[in-house]
């Protein structure tokens, strides 16, 4: 898909969970995303440090605003969260495949910071009469979000490993534990749920996964993985999306 490197200025910055942070952000370059689960690079700042593009998934978007989701976790996070109203962010726009919606009931299931891309998706399957199921997990309640907004499509579950909020474990033990059925199910989170699901949901899965990316359009590989299908694929192009057929579990 094409992908733009284009100026984003800042609309918003709000606290939304423990270290988590949501921004809008506004554009031209907002047009370029053609499907949920694609994300964007950003330039953190103008001087050399932090030197590399920070990749960020979108929760939502339309063709003037894009909204990310970020969890303060190391200097360049820190740098975004403290940027002002107004602010300018270089950002390559466009990048990666994205979810393919199909027919049937849908299971949406959110680990943590994997929970944005998610929200986009949930718009989209609603809006073409699909059924939809959300289960969300996380750490402890404080760093629970956007529970509220994935009640805008249907029921929501909520999985805490302390036990602070909703069942106390995995979102695979929130599946089980409620008998959740559905036809497809889409995902992002820590790889260690996404290998847990993919163990036990082995068929119908669209998996979203994080890599540490260098340029996040192809050309360094670094962010390269194995597949069934093929030796390798890359999580900034051929992915992030990767179906649970071809996913290889680790360990």
């Amino acid at each position: 898909m094409a992908n733009l490197q284009g100026m984003m200025k800042i609309e918003s910055i709000k606290n939304i969970a423990d270290d988590v942070y949501e921004m809008v952000l506004k554009g031209d370059g907002a047009k370029y995303i053609k499907q949920p689960g694609q994300f964007i690079n950003i330039k953190i700042n103008d001087s050399l440090q932090p030197y590399l593009r920070r990749p960020m998934s979108i929760s939502d978007y339309d063709d003037e605003t894009i909204v990310i989701v970020f969890k303060v976790v190391g200097q360049g996070t820190e740098i975004l969260k403290n940027k002002e109203i107004g602010d300018t962010l270089d950002c390559l726009i466009g990048l990666g495949n994205g979810f393919t919606i199909k027919e049937g009931k849908a299971l949406l299931i959110g680990g943590g910071l994997g929970t944005p891309p998610l929200y986009k998706l949930g718009k989209e399957l609603k809006k073409q009469g699909i059924e939809v199921t959300t289960v969300l997990g996380f750490n402890s309640a404080k760093d629970v979000f956007y529970q509220d907004k994935f009640k805008e499509f249907g029921d929501v579950f909520v999985a805490t490993m302390d036990g602070s909020l909703g069942t106390k474990g995995t979102v695979v033990d929130v599946i089980k534990e409620n008998n959740l059925t559905f036809d497809q199910y889409y995902t992002c989170g820590p790889e260690p749920m996404l290998d847990a699901l993919v163990m036990n949901y082995p068929e119908h899965g669209q998996l979203s996964f994080e890599a540490r990316m260098g340029c996040g359009f192809g050309a360094c590989m670094g962010c390269s993985c194995k597949v069934k299908t093929k030796p390798y694929k890359r999580i900034c192009v051929e992915g992030p999306i990767l179906v649970s057929e071809e996913v290889i579990v680790n360990g």
